[in-house]
């Protein structure tokens, strides 16, 4: 993934932006000739640990790959729109040769990682995952042995992602004029699409110093 200077996350950004964004696909090195396995996922980052976890179904094909070469890349793509060629265009430009172009926030976790088959250790895990999406609770808690998920546990193996570096990337207009993120910031508002009202705010967000 290129990332130009003006691209670059600032201070603590991603980690932030991470935090509400918890989909992602993990990427795990295929059999030799073969390409990689990408498992679509949810995950719980702790950003204290510096971990990701998340849990597999015990058929998933990934597994054998994964335990051949744990290093993987968990990948989180969003807030992302398409621009129209006219937005781009400076002031002294014809409109209809502004070149169109992609706005998008992207994370990628490399990770090592480690693979949860003791029970209580599972258990353990899926709890901080619904702690993560059911802060309010509403769900037993599950536990080894246990009703009404402990006979379930022996279906799943669980995920432990090391992260062992992080690239990030927030494409918002940052080396376009002002008069051009202001066009941009006002066509995304009149569009009014999926993902331009966060892709806008990104764009308003992330003036140049």
């Amino acid at each position: 993934m290129l990332i130009h200077p003006w691209d670059a996350p600032r201070d603590d950004e991603w980690q932030r932006w991470l935090a509400a964004h918890d989909f992602g696909q993990l990427a795990v090195n295929g059999p030799p000739g073969e390409p990689p396995y990408v498992q679509p996922l949810h995950f719980a980052y702790d950003a204290e640990r510096g971990e990701a976890l998340t849990h597999l179904a015990r058929p998933n094909p990934l597994w054998h790959a994964l335990e051949a070469n744990p290093d993987v890349l968990l990948s989180v793509v969003d807030d992302y729109v398409f621009v129209p060629g006219p937005w781009q265009a400076e002031p002294s430009t014809p409109p209809e040769h502004g070149v169109p172009t992609s706005l998008y926030a992207a994370v990628q976790l490399r990770c090592r990682a480690h693979v949860v088959d003791d029970p209580a250790e599972k258990a353990a895990l899926l709890n901080g995952q619904t702690g993560h999406f059911q802060p309010e609770g509403g769900s037993a808690r599950a536990a080894a042995g246990e009703a009404p998920y402990g006979r379930l546990l022996s279906g799943i193996r669980g995920l432990r992602l090391e992260v062992t570096g992080v690239r990030a990337k927030f494409k918002y207009a940052g080396k376009r004029s002002e008069a051009v993120r202001d066009r941009i910031a006002a066509g995304l508002a009149d569009r009014d699409g999926a993902r331009d009202t966060e892709a806008r705010a990104h764009v308003l967000r992330r003036q140049p110093d």
